[in-house]
């Protein structure tokens, strides 16, 4: 397989692993949790901080358990003012950095190099907590796209490419266009096994519904007729039909064939599958009955914004939740909310893990919380996002739309667009009124007035909604996250910035395991903090300097006597602590490994 070579590759190919881990702080003034509760990291999480050092201190706890990611990274296309900041530790990479523009912009001739090497340490850590079952959804243009195609094939393995899809964005061409209008992103789509991994069933459009019929009151309900002829070459699909009412079909249509043999052809028939038509004399036509079809369309690879949005869409949506203007200027690339829901819709179950590392705006979130109150699901969410306005933005707008927000006006939804031209609406008409009037039918009760409006040759239906002074909330809870000093085992020595049990509890699981601690039990008598199949892993440990010092902190025989009346099971069993009194001959008999604090996490890490 081609692999994908850029400057600094050498140097970030194996940065994750160099990441230290730091412990997630909660920060209760900005976070919103259930009414008389307090925040936990079991919620909702949205975390401000290095979306890399972020992720790598999900790893203790979500390694493989993150349903469904969805990023919007920065595009690159030179006006995004984006730095490249990793602390790599290569002296060749920091002088390269060091002599190169930062903030990004479009007269740098590496900007791909660096967009690169930023991306490449990041996916390998979402590749890290997504699940077995999971997938990956990445929007970009053209600007990096067929770049970061090869490196994900590079990561996740060509085979586990699902594909790729276009968005049209826009719903009219930028008449200020050098060239072309750009009017559509692409959304790269990666499952973690695309052996196992399949998309969910959309709904059946009501459109689709509404093309069976039952005129002739079977019993099986409604039906639609379907060809009988088809141009794969079938050696038993050229005989001829009598019809009931006396016509005689001669045969299929030339060049073409009929798709069953005649003895199942009469067979279908006297099961009464076969449509003649009132007279009796139609080319026969099978029935397709609505029972018996798929109850959800197979998803496309087009996606327009008349289903999933566009630019402007998302905007105005923002600006309306956040009530200030300048918001258009802080971040002007929102996502539209139902963009997310389509993705959400297809990928997750209702209680579903959806990871956003490059959360911006929010839009994830409040997608998420959408498909819960559509479906009555429990989907969490986690937003990671390093910029100043994780806090002014990104959890305003979520706490809005949790709690409801000051609003006075007509709030506007945009149910369907559709481009008219002369030919089109000649052909399509019937088709576009019978759309409007399921609409109204479907949304009349959510909305106070659907409004229907041509302008510039374009059909657009807006749901109407006045709000006097509040609009309603989804519901729902978040914790607010920043990042802590990392965890640094060396401090245990010294006393200085010890971690808290929880952490390094987390912490020595995962580097002892590769997989994340399902939670944390109050430090006990045998020190258990979790296992797996294989293994059963303790930890004798207080963030306290004096007890670490103290006799009352290594393995002894009595600590040894409560691991083993826990019921290790033949299993593999760590113990980690800062000392022990009794020698390694009576561990090994025990099948217990022991590990000292802090130097055998490095040797269990492989540093």
């Amino acid at each position: 397989m081609p692999s994908l070579e850029f400057k600094g590759k050498q140097f970030v190919y194996s940065h994750h692993l160099s990441v230290p881990f730091r412990e997630l702080k909660i920060d209760k003034e900005k976070s919103l949790p259930e009414e008389n509760k307090a925040p936990t990291l079991d919620d909702n999480l949205i975390i401000h901080g290095d979306n890399l050092e972020g992720l790598k201190a999900l790893l203790p706890t979500h390694a493989g358990k993150v349903d469904c990611i969805f990023i919007d990274p920065p595009y690159n296309t030179g006006n995004e003012g984006w730095c490249y900041n990793d602390n790599v530790r290569s002296p060749l990479m920091q002088e390269w950095l060091k002599k190169s523009a930062n903030p990004v912009d479009k007269e740098d001739l590496e900007r791909h190099d660096k967009w690169l090497c930023m991306m490449w340490p990041r996916v390998n850590l979402l590749k890290e907590l997504l699940s077995e079952d999971g997938s990956i959804w990445i929007t970009l243009d053209d600007n990096e796209v067929h770049k970061f195609k090869v490196l994900m094939d590079e990561v996740f393995g060509e085979e586990n490419f699902i594909t790729g899809s276009i968005w049209h964005k826009n719903y009219a061409p930028k008449s200020t266009a050098r060239h072309f209008s750009e009017d559509h992103d692409h959304i790269l789509i990666y499952a973690k096994n695309a052996e196992t991994w399949v998309p969910n069933l959309l709904e059946r459009a009501e459109e689709s519904n509404a093309k069976y019929k039952n005129p002739d009151d079977d019993p099986r309900g409604p039906w639609r007729p379907n060809n009988l002829a088809a141009r794969n070459f079938y050696s038993k699909g050229t005989y001829s039909i009598k019809c009931p009412g006396g016509r005689v079909v001669e045969g299929p249509p030339r060049g073409l064939y009929w798709k069953v043999s005649e003895e199942n052809f009469w067979k279908l028939d006297e099961d009464n599958r076969i449509w003649w038509g009132e007279s009796g004399n139609n080319i026969p036509a099978p029935k397709i009955f609505l029972t018996e079809v798929k109850q959800g369309r197979v998803p496309q690879t087009i996606w327009h914004w008349s289903d999933v949005g566009h630019t402007q869409e998302a905007k105005r949506t923002l600006l309306d939740i956040l009530d200030f203007d300048t918001s258009g200027d802080v971040f002007v690339t929102p996502k539209p909310v139902r963009l997310i829901q389509r993705v959400l819709e297809l990928a997750t179950q209702p209680t579903s893990v959806v990871l956003d590392s490059f959360a911006g705006s929010g839009t994830t979130a409040e997608a998420v919380l959408k498909a819960n109150k559509k479906d009555n699901g429990d989907r969490r969410f986690i937003l990671i996002e390093c910029e100043d306005y994780a806090e002014t933005m990104t959890a305003k707008r979520v706490s809005n739309v949790i709690s409801g927000y000051e609003y006075k006006g007509t709030q506007r939804e945009e149910l369907y667009k559709e481009k008219l031209t002369w030919s089109n609406f000649y052909k399509k008409s019937p088709d576009i009124l019978a759309k409007v009037e399921q609409l109204e039918v479907k949304y009349g009760n959510s909305f106070d007035n659907i409004k229907k409006e041509i302008k510039d040759g374009v059909l657009t239906v807006v749901g109407e909604r006045k709000i006097e002074e509040h609009a309603p909330g989804l519901g729902g809870s978040f914790t607010y996250c920043t990042l802590g000093e990392p965890i640094n085992i060396e401090g245990l020595l010294t006393g200085e910035g010890l971690p808290s049990h929880e952490a390094l509890a987390q912490y020595v699981f995962y580097t002892a395991t590769g997989r994340s601690l399902e939670a944390v039990s109050k430090p006990s008598v045998d020190g258990l903090v979790g296992e797996t199949d294989l293994y059963r892993i303790h930890l004798f440990y207080k963030p306290d300097a004096t007890w670490l010092r103290s006799n009352e902190a290594a393995l002894n025989n009595d600590k040894l006597e409560a691991i083993k009346a826990s019921g290790a099971k033949g299993k593999r069993t760590i113990v980690f602590a800062v000392a022990k009194f009794m020698s390694q001959k009576e561990l090994s008999k025990n099948r217990i490994e022991f590990c000292q604090l802090p130097y055998a996490v490095h040797r269990i890490m492989g540093n």
